[in-house]
């Protein structure tokens, strides 16, 4: 059995499927309506990249931070030593 992932159907998108869910899309939304759709879409999509990026650098600051006092060396006690 092949495994199937939920968006594998996309590879087997052609030209005519495309143009068919296009004038499907601008049925449902209309002429008016569709560039407002795809600028929220687009702004949509500029926040998740925002917020996925912000979450990296707190995973990549945080492992940094953790790495540093892991490999910083104890720190041995003070003994006075006889002169």
């Amino acid at each position: 059995m092949i495994p199937t992932t939920p968006l594998s159907f996309i590879q087997n998108l052609n030209s005519p499927e495309i143009i068919m869910i296009a004038a499907v899309i601008l049925l449902f939304f209309g002429a008016k309506r569709l560039p407002e759709l795809c600028r929220s879409v687009g702004k949509s999509m500029g926040e998740f990249k925002r917020a996925k990026a912000d979450i990296e650098s707190d995973i990549r600051s945080a492992m940094d931070t953790e790495s540093d006092t892991v490999r910083s060396p104890a720190q041995k006690p003070k003994t006075s030593e006889p002169s």
